[in-house]
């Protein structure tokens, strides 16, 4: 079948592989660096593959049109699959797009418990029956440690896990500032980096981008790069 063979030779096993297994409900996972590194591009790919595996996924995101959003899914499979050399690829994309809802909200705008009633109405009212949470363009900097774990206890309770990306800054005026502590946790998350389950950070080299995990399943790891994304494409590659 199309989609097995798709999920046989998806990157994210290898992701997985370095992270010691996927999400759990309630479970968050974070992908760091800073800006047009990468960070959109590997929460979409962990998308596809729960898509492929018959999972149903809600992408939020705070930053990015729907239409923009709509565009890295369609281009990140074909990337993948149009290599692949499967017959029948299309058919594929149509079915699992069908169980993809894309969400655009304004983080100034709206608080969480109007986000939360709104994925809430999808999931409960609506019937779709989410198992993933990708959250795109959050500014972890404006978000208290109250507000994340009132998400994740959402999260649990509806059964989600979240994926989210982070956006490591420098300092102001070309001052150079911490972007992470340590542990290599982004300093953005520092109120909450406990609550955090799985870190991963995305760094430019000379011919690609190294991914390295810096925390998985709650204890901190060597930041090893553990992965690569090809420089053209964006995809995961083994190291």
């Amino acid at each position: 079948m199309i989609k097995e063979e798709l999920i046989r030779r998806s990157p994210i096993r290898l992701f997985e592989k370095s992270i010691r297994g996927g999400l759990r409900p309630g479970e968050m996972g974070i992908v760091a660096s800073q800006r047009g590194v990468g960070k959109t591009s590997v929460l979409v790919q962990i998308a596809l593959d729960r898509l492929l595996q018959g999972g149903k996924v809600i992408h939020v995101s705070f930053a990015q049109a729907s239409q923009k959003v709509f565009g890295w899914y369609q281009d990140i499979f074909e990337e993948f699959a149009g290599g692949q050399n499967l017959v029948g690829k299309e058919g594929v994309k149509d079915d699992i797009m069908k169980n993809r809802v894309l969400m655009n909200f304004n983080q100034s705008g709206m608080t969480l418990d109007t986000i939360a009633k709104s994925l809430g109405a999808l999931i409960r009212d609506g019937g779709f029956s989410a198992d993933a949470l990708i959250v795109d363009g959050f500014d972890f900097s404006l978000a208290s440690r109250d507000y994340v774990q009132r998400l994740k206890a959402f999260a649990a309770e509806t059964g989600l896990s979240i994926w989210c990306n982070c956006t490591v800054n420098g300092g102001a005026d070309g001052a150079e500032a911490p972007r992470y502590d340590e542990e290599r946790m982004p300093v953005a998350v520092k109120g909450f980096a406990d609550l955090i389950d799985v870190a991963v950070v995305l760094e430019p080299a000379s011919d690609c981008v190294e991914l390295s995990v810096s925390k998985a399943r709650g204890e901190p790891v060597a930041a090893l790069p553990t992965a690569r994304l090809d420089p053209r494409t964006l995809l995961i590659l083994e190291s």
